[in-house]
């Protein structure tokens, strides 16, 4: 099958004639097509499907959603929201757009799809991203040229993989954009990432004021790192680092000989009840 340019987006597989003329169009029961199991979108928005619905409940499906055969059924490549809503409908038909397609076609042009409506978050776009990698050892150049992205844009959004668990669900959740967790990435330390996104969210800074906070801790990195001197109890460490994993904030363990202390630090009033909810077993 010959591959066509995808960096044009679901125009360069769906040509504007076919659209317009109706040629491939049919309509398809719904009982007969599944989900995209590559379906690189996670979260769907309720007011705007809600929306939809009662867009195609006035006018009807405007664009046809795009499908392969797979055995006996369909499945969606592209259009799920579009699906969705029909089937909240309880609409027997939708029209499609049967196309042939590979695996590595069909999860491209969902994502295509997804970007260039702008559906996706910035965390969904990095694990789509790294699917079409690992599954199909492509390269970031090639995925560039497929998406028609610079290549800088992807290297930077795969890099927000690097972030903590805790940063990335901030980012897919929109408490953090995709340049806050970008200049997150320019501090190594996970737990120092980690209270920097804190401290953005509760004082709700702005890329420019929380890039200048990292730069200014950068700077001091270097003399707090000096000051450690004397060595460490191991297992001490072990624990400063479970405790840290857990509360996701820092901690710092001092021993001596058979006693000590724990330090716990907090960043504000919500995330001191955060992690006092945590040690006492609650559920947030």
């Amino acid at each position: 099958m010959e591959r066509k340019a995808l960096g044009k987006g679901i125009g360069a597989l769906i040509p504007e004639r076919e659209v317009a003329l109706g040629e491939g169009i049919k309509n398809i029961p719904l009982s007969s097509i599944r989900p995209n199991p590559l379906q690189p979108r996670e979260d769907f928005n309720p007011q705007s499907l809600e929306e939809l619905t009662q867009s195609i409940k006035e006018k009807g499906i405007i664009q046809p959603v795009l499908v392969r055969q797979k055995g006996d059924h369909y499945e969606l490549i592209a259009g799920e929201r579009r699906f969705r809503a029909a089937n909240s409908l309880n609409l027997k038909e939708i029209p499609a757009i049967v196309k042939d397609a590979r695996d590595i076609d069909s999860l491209e042009l969902s994502l295509i799809e997804n970007i260039q409506r702008q559906n996706l978050n910035p965390i969904e776009e990095a694990h789509a991203y790294q699917y079409l990698i690992d599954k199909f050892q492509m390269s970031q150049d090639r995925l560039s040229e497929v998406l028609g992205k610079a290549r800088a844009s992807v290297s930077n959004t795969l890099r927000l993989l690097k972030l903590p668990a805790e940063i990335q669900e901030e980012i897919r959740k929109d408490r953090l954009s995709f340049a806050h967790g970008r200049a997150l990435l320019e501090i190594e330390d996970a737990n120092l990432q980690r209270r920097l996104a804190l401290d953005a969210i509760a004082k709700g800074l702005s890329v420019r004021e929380l890039e200048s906070l990292v730069r200014s801790r950068r700077v001091k990195a270097p003399k707090q790192k000096m000051r450690i001197t004397a060595a460490r109890d191991p297992h001490a460490s072990v624990m400063e680092e479970r405790l840290q994993h857990a509360l996701a904030t820092k901690v710092r363990v001092t021993k001596r000989s058979k006693r000590g202390h724990i330090t716990i630090e907090f960043y504000s009033l919500d995330d001191l009840e955060r992690i006092t909810r945590k040690i006492e077993g609650a559920k947030e």
